[in-house]
């Protein structure tokens, strides 16, 4: 299945720059530019993962992402022409998965994309050490991505996925940011400790919601664990 991916971006040479550069890695495209048009094409077409420009003239890319995350935990890809931390957080917080800068290189962006499909199993699964984990009432199914306690559905998007999935593979052991980094965005990609706590912080948000109070466990210096007794009330 070849992956469909919407570019988003007020500037027409960016989008073909960007779809270039998808299309070559053998990924289909379509595009918008504005977010009132990648709303409608969201809406009406079957795509696998947003590249999301934050600064747009109409409505910008935050306020898109709000509104999808609203029924959908679809991968988001942010670019935006600022560096600046607030906006990377806070792009991280309202539930983007990772974050380019402008300028940006297409090849970077394109193995950023790959790194997210893979964790959502929209690439090619083959070799893949798929399997279902349950802690306490918390369930975790790798094939159909799914998350639930206690029957409730949890949903996490691609990158919060693999962070929940692989403290759940050992729970009651203390993961250090590098390898929940590690986990989630694969080896050899460098993000600030301050964006895997913002996945925690969207994880645990979630988790609060259908009553997973406390699951994820903050061990000071060291990273993060999940508790054993991950039962409805803890």
């Amino acid at each position: 299945m070849v992956p469909r991916i919407l570019v988003v971006d007020d500037e027409p040479n960016i989008r073909e720059v960007i779809c270039f550069a998808l299309e070559r890695a053998g990924m289909a495209t379509a595009t918008a530019g504005t977010g009132t048009q990648a709303m409608a094409t969201f809406r009406a077409s079957k795509i696998d993962l947003i590249v999301l420009d934050i600064g747009m003239p109409d409505m910008d890319g935050l306020d898109v992402c709000r509104q999808i995350r609203k029924t959908s935990s679809i991968p988001i890809l942010f670019l935006s022409a600022r560096d600046e931390e607030i906006d990377r957080i806070l792009g991280l917080e309202i539930g983007g998965d990772d974050y380019v800068t402008k300028p940006f290189s297409p090849r970077e962006l394109v193995a950023r994309v790959k790194t997210i499909l893979k964790r959502t199993g929209t690439t090619s699964t083959a070799g893949r050490n798929e399997q279902d984990l349950t802690v306490g009432e918390l369930r975790l199914e790798s094939a159909g991505r799914t998350v639930t306690f206690a029957g409730n559905a949890v949903l996490p998007t691609a990158l919060e996925f693999a962070i929940l999935e692989t403290l759940m593979a050992r729970p009651g052991m203390v993961f250090s940011r590098e390898q929940l980094m590690e986990a989630a965005y694969g080896p050899g990609t460098y993000v600030a400790d301050r964006t895997i706590d913002s996945h925690i912080r969207n994880i645990r948000a979630k988790l609060a919601v259908v009553g997973a109070d406390s699951v994820i466990t903050t061990v000071h210096g060291v990273g993060f664990k999940l508790r054993v007794d991950t039962e409805r009330g803890h």
